[in-house]
């Protein structure tokens, strides 16, 4: 996933489109992120006009959309404004070719105007969502998640969810470590998962002990993954009930206490595929899992692919020693 396409058209949001160049454009090489192409692709040349008195040139026509490693949709600021047949069209191309789509917030409407989110689950923002299944009852719309992917086919819910999913198709295509490079130089969270919620029922609660509690217990959590926690040793750190502790985690990170734990496991798992040679055992052990075969279980229905196989896919995407150099000299 080396060669990103912004799929560009009067009207976009200019939010979307700062995100998506802010999280592919700069060169990171210095911090061990790949260097990436990304490209604006339009159906005319431009300029391009954009809300808020902005103007965009595109750099390239939408046939690059099908020799991209992944294509990525911007929102248009008036959700039901119609995109260009020929746009559409490039999606679609793009789609039966494999390569992955993803839209952030509103851009969900033009992958359904396009036809590829019909019979998939999809998200957009909480506020959107009933007009988009009104629009395309075929779609599954959903107004939870921060982001979710149905057959190579990823939307995200509203305004920052945005630089969530393009984390984590980072995170994905090129390990944690370059995801949290660019998180790192974006100052944002470097991982949130899909099933977060958008938004919490409850407000966070009022009481500044109660979340300064919470949060020394989460970090104290991070320090500690290797050993075997759950949701009672947890509450016995915060000092309060285990049936009191869930509650409170809940309203404070939209999640349960068990999923937050196995997603951070499982996030520092990828890290020691990556970066150790450590047997895939003692990885489990490291990550804090209670056996290899529960790790196996989990890492593989969360990544895609066993851990030695994700570990093989991870040595096998390193450049050699000052690959990045003569690339960037010699493009």
């Amino acid at each position: 996933m080396h060669r990103v396409a912004i799929l560009v058209q009067p009207g976009i949001r200019s939010f979307d489109l700062a995100v998506i160049t802010e999280v592919w454009g700069p060169d990171r090489s210095r911090s061990g992120v790949p260097s990436f192409e990304l490209r604006r692709c339009a159906v005319e040349p431009g300029p391009i006009p954009l809300p808020g008195g902005l103007t965009l040139t595109p750099d390239r026509g939408l046939d690059w959309l099908a020799t991209a490693d992944l294509v990525v949709v911007p929102a248009l600021a008036e959700p039901d404004d119609p995109t260009p047949e020929p746009a559409l069209a490039a999606l679609r191309e793009a789609h039966a070719r494999r390569i992955p789509v993803a839209a952030l917030c509103a851009g969900a409407f033009i992958l359904a105007e396009a036809g590829l989110l019909e019979g998939r689950r999809a998200v957009t923002h909480w506020w959107l969502a009933p007009r988009l299944a009104a629009r395309h009852p075929g779609v599954a719309v959903e107004d939870t998640p921060l982001y979710v992917e149905d057959g190579g086919v990823w939307t995200s819910a509203g305004v920052a969810s945005g630089i969530d999913l393009c984390l984590h198709l980072v995170r994905e295509a090129h390990g944690a470590e370059a995801a949290a490079a660019i998180a790192r130089s974006m100052v944002t969270g470097p991982f949130r998962t899909g099933d977060n919620a958008q938004f919490l029922d409850r407000p966070v609660p009022a009481a500044d002990r109660t979340a300064e509690t919470l949060a020394a217990v989460r970090e104290r959590a991070l320090r500690s993954l290797r050993e075997p926690l759950d949701v009672a040793t947890l509450a016995r750190w915060a000092g309060m009930s285990p049936r009191s502790f869930a509650r409170h985690f809940a309203a404070a990170t939209g999640t349960t206490p068990h999923r937050w734990l196995l997603s951070h496991r499982l996030d520092e798992a990828r890290k020691l595929l990556e970066r150790t040679d450590h047997p895939v055992p003692e990885v489990a052990r490291r990550a804090g899992f209670a056996s290899e075969v529960t790790f196996r279980q989990h890492f593989t229905s969360y990544v895609g692919l066993s851990p030695r196989a994700y570990r093989a896919a991870a040595a096998a995407a390193q450049p050699p020693p000052n690959h990045r150099d003569s690339v960037r000299k010699g493009s």
